[in-house]
């Protein structure tokens, strides 16, 4: 029996030495597809692998739900003077996936959305990309302001990028959001042109991640989508579509 254990052993020590090394020889999957919600139950509340992502002093939350526009499936949200948002826990290197792709589409523009503003930290549509916490790579200033905001806002990103759908401000902005140096957010549609119709985005993780904090981006730990109206007490309506993560970027504007 020995010799068969042996060999057990070793066939498994192989597989997972081969499944260890393919980081290292690129046989990575060219898309991760991190939202499928075109796969989804129509009337379903909750996409599978997805989980509300609500914050302390916001009672009122915004309703997600799976329905079909036209003839995809899509993740709906309607808000009401109301923030939350539906997140799922991921672990990507930007260095080996540096695009997030992905599609949404608005009803309207919030009249009162102002990036720059607290009062105006509202939008119809916005995406997260949020970064996991390593404690060897923080300087001792940085470890206290994010135990210091944990205290106060609960489990949050040591740094996350915000791509949002804003009113005013110009397309490509960036700028630090006005209630934490944490995330920065990036506006990537902005104004009426587009209201109504379905428009594919397409963003380079890693390079707006340089651009926006200044240093190498760490693993990317979540991902998350949030319609939110708390702030200017206002109503939106918008839905999400697919979202993929890719090694490289398309010359094509297939959805994904």
């Amino acid at each position: 029996m020995k010799p068969v254990s042996l060999l057990s052993a070793l066939v498994l020590f192989t597989l997972v030495v081969l499944s260890g090394h393919q980081l290292s020889w690129g046989e990575l999957p060219a898309v991760i597809e991190v939202a499928k919600f075109s796969s989804g139950t129509i009337g379903q509340g909750m996409p599978e692998g997805w989980n509300p992502l609500t914050f302390k002093k916001i009672s009122k939350h915004t309703s997600y739900e799976v329905v079909k526009d036209g003839e995809e499936v899509v993740v709906k949200a309607v808000s009401h003077s109301s923030a939350s948002g539906l997140t799922k826990e991921v672990r990507i290197d930007p260095k080996e996936y540096p695009v997030v792709r992905w599609r949404w589409k608005i009803d309207h523009v919030l009249n009162g959305s102002d990036v720059a503003l607290k009062a105006g930290d509202d939008f119809p549509a916005r995406l997260y990309v949020t970064f996991e916490y390593d404690s060897r790579k923080v300087s001792l200033g940085k470890k206290l302001k994010y135990k210091a905001g944990r205290a106060i806002f609960g489990d949050i990103p040591i740094g996350a990028l915000n791509y949002i759908w804003e009113t005013k401000t110009p397309v490509g902005t960036i700028v630090e959001n006005a209630y934490t140096d944490f995330a920065q957010m990036i506006v990537v549609e902005s104004g009426k042109q587009k209201v109504g119709t379905w428009v594919v985005e397409e963003r380079n993780i890693y390079e707006d991640y340089k651009r926006a904090f200044g240093e190498e981006p760490p693993m990317i730990n979540g991902v998350a989508i949030m319609t939110d109206t708390d702030n200017t007490k206002e109503e939106a309506t918008a839905y999400y579509g697919d979202i993929v993560f890719q090694r490289s970027v398309t010359a094509s504007t297939r959805e994904p």
